[in-house]
């Protein structure tokens, strides 16, 4: 019999806001089940002896106490003893990153991880959005810096934003085409989106929740004065908000492409009600915001959606 333990590969909890963490609204919820939780940091995972295995510690999360977590016990855990293992750490998609998918694949077929790890691994984030590029503001990848420019003299105002970047980290908002500022940036970043701006951003975006194939909610995120970033991280306000019809069948058709991919749980955002590019399925986060929100609680539906 499988023990009910749900391991979470994530970031120390110590880095986490609890006032806004998806992780710790997630596993707060499946304690109510009974389940207990195993954290572990992704530096910790490794294959001894062709097992699985992480060193980590179970832990309570409990959000009546001043200290929302308490550790009760460090162990080596055979991950396969776990009934679902949830992939939590925050991007950067780096080799780091590549390699914990790699080794979760070894146990992907006796252990339920959400997401899963070869379609995490196969699915870049920012990459991924080509195929919707038509719902899109006008949007190119790449690294040549004549196309850029091209890119720019056409848009005027563009927005610059590495592949593998996350957080609003590492995006600028170009007025002007400064060639040294470019060089320097994909020397760092290799391959970067360009995307013509959308100045209807001061009212906001949405981040509309994906799960198991189904839209499931949606917040609006309105940054702070003078900014262009609507990540929450960045001061941006959250709001309750609904979609349009238009973003309802953008929305319907990439969750049923996720679901296709083996994606569980995702998050993909609107602007001006068109998508913009990021479809977020490393570590989706805005569920206790919703909850704080709405009182609308999608970490029920989530584990609801696992059939536990």
């Amino acid at each position: 019999m499988i023990n009910k333990i749900v391991a979470i590969q994530g970031n120390n909890p110590s880095s986490l806001n609890p006032l806004t963490d998806t992780t710790i609204f997630l596993a707060h919820e499946i304690q109510r089940k009974k389940y207990d939780i195993f954290y572990y940091d992704p530096r910790d995972l490794s294959i001894i002896n062709t097992k699985v295995v992480a060193k980590g510690f179970f832990i309570k999360f409990d959000y009546n106490k001043k200290k929302i977590f308490k550790i009760l016990k460090k162990k080596k855990l055979d991950l396969t003893t776990c009934k679902f293992i949830l992939i939590r750490q925050d991007p950067p998609f780096n080799l780091e990153y590549i390699s914990s998918t790699y080794i979760l694949d070894i146990i992907k077929d006796k252990v339920k991880i959400i997401n899963n790890p070869t379609s995490i691994r196969n699915i870049s984030e920012k990459l991924y959005s080509a195929k919707y590029q038509k719902f899109m503001p006008k949007t190119i990848f790449s690294q040549n810096i004549v196309d850029i420019k091209k890119f720019f003299k056409a848009n005027k105002k563009i927005i610059l934003k590495p592949i593998h970047g996350y957080s609003g980290n590492d995006i600028h908002l170009l007025n002007k085409f400064n060639l040294s500022f470019i060089k320097k940036f994909i020397k760092k970043h290799n391959h970067i989106m360009c995307q013509k701006y959308l100045p209807n951003i001061s009212k906001g975006d949405k981040r509309v929740f994906l799960i198991n194939g189904k839209v499931v909610g949606a917040i609006s995120r309105v940054p702070k004065k003078g900014s262009f970033l609507s990540n929450m991280s960045k001061g941006a306000k959250p709001s309750i908000t609904k979609l349009t019809k238009i973003e309802k069948k953008i929305s319907k058709l990439v969750a049923y492409d996720l679901k296709k991919e083996n994606i569980f749980f995702a998050g993909i955002d609107f602007i001006d009600q068109k998508l913009n590019g990021d479809i977020n399925i490393t570590s989706p986060t805005g569920l206790k915001t919703l909850y704080d929100l709405s009182k609308i609680n999608l970490a029920k539906t989530f584990w609801k959606e696992l059939k536990i």
